[in-house]
């Protein structure tokens, strides 16, 4: 607990400090490569009778969202005067995104990431390794995401002196769900401004641990558009065969917040599956728990099979190739294209599908 008030202490401190603000932005613009476009899917849009504009997150600095909070986590790693800065990751882009902050700024990275993980997003082990981070694999448990998540935490308990843990989602212990969200905004605040007089009745985004789907929401809360937040179907609705922690999980804690889980009678974590290794996670952050309890966003899960269709009509008909994260979002919007006949959509493509292509090779026969 002393390690995460450090970290709450110092955030409070950095939000309020206008000299690290402009930092992040400085990065955020010359570095990332913000503002990322908002594009027109224009031959989606005509076969699907729904005007659907693409948040193109996926042309970001290393492929994805992830890339706006961990810059703004590793500059107030320096402000803390850490010199090693751990991470865990899932699909393998939240392990990049921190390797490649670590190599900019000249800080040891860590990262920890399941065996099931490693060899389903080799692309990205390679990356994370030629940056300079130190990858080590997590044989415990279900080899996923939530097992890199345990084996982090327990490194930062034992070294919290000079080692900076950094979340790759909005979840955890406070502040790291408001901090990864207020980084992650960026991303609703530019759809607002590149929206101009169009006025959206609807914004879709992928939900695991929630942080590209909150980045989008989270400036819309106070309007009156609608939102969907969409979550692993994976295999079917049996327990071990999906990842739908919010359409089919229950209160609990895990991982230091107060949340909706996957778990048994006994309180003990299920074992979650999906074919998109950034949703393969049996938690959520805290602020969708409440999006949901409140009514606010409404949440729903589509299958592996969707996801691969989506993933392959995308690049197809756009010349985008979406994350098989990514692609749960799109697949709800086909699947109920039929009544949402034309209105206008905004979804955060949340990070390009290169990684994913021998997941696609292997499941070609499957839709």
């Amino acid at each position: 607990m002393p390690a995460v008030e450090d970290v709450a202490r110092a955030y409070d401190e950095a939000a309020a400090d206008p000299a690290f603000i402009h930092a992040h932005e400085n990065l955020l613009r010359d570095y990332v490569g913000r503002p990322s476009p908002l594009t027109e899917a224009k031959r989606l849009s005509d076969m699907l009778g729904v005007r659907i504009f693409l948040k193109r997150e996926d042309l970001n600095h290393t492929g994805a969202h992830k890339i706006n909070h961990t810059l703004g986590q590793i500059l107030l790693a320096q402000r803390l005067g850490k010199e090693r800065i751990i991470a865990e990751t899932g699909a393998g882009q939240h392990g990049v995104a921190t390797a490649t902050a670590c190599a900019l700024m000249g800080l040891g990275c860590v990262v920890y990431m399941g065996a099931v993980d490693v060899d389903r997003q080799a692309l990205n082990v390679q990356r994370m390794q030629l940056l300079g981070a130190e990858l080590i694999t997590v044989k415990s448990g279900s080899q996923t995401l939530k097992d890199a998540i345990n084996d982090a935490f327990r490194d930062w308990a034992a070294r919290p002196y000079d080692t900076y843990y950094c979340i790759g989602t909005v979840t955890g212990p406070d502040p790291y769900p408001r901090m990864v969200r207020d980084f992650q905004s960026i991303v609703g605040r530019e759809v607002k401004q590149q929206l101009g007089s169009i006025s959206p009745d609807l914004l879709v985004a992928c939900v695991g641990g929630g942080s590209n789907a909150i980045g989008l929401f989270h400036p819309f809360l106070e309007s009156d558009i609608a939102m969907v937040g969409v979550e692993a179907g994976g295999r079917g609705m049996s327990p071990g065969d999906h990842g739908a922690t919010l359409t089919m999980g229950s209160k609990g804690v895990l991982h230091g917040t107060s949340t909706y889980m996957l778990q048994n009678d006994d309180g003990q974590v299920i074992e979650t599956h999906s074919i998109s290794a950034g949703l393969d996670y049996p938690g959520v952050g805290p602020e969708h728990a409440a999006l949901k309890t409140s009514g606010r966003v409404d949440y729903y899960s589509v299958s592996d099979a969707e996801a691969l269709a989506a993933f392959r009509l995308l690049t197809k008909l756009e010349g985008i190739l979406p994350a098989l994260e990514s692609s749960h979002a799109l697949a709800w919007i086909i699947r109920e294209a039929s009544f949402l006949k034309g209105k206008t959509v905004v979804m955060n493509l949340s990070g390009r599908g290169d990684k994913d292509l021998g997941i696609l090779a292997e499941n070609r026969d499957s839709v």
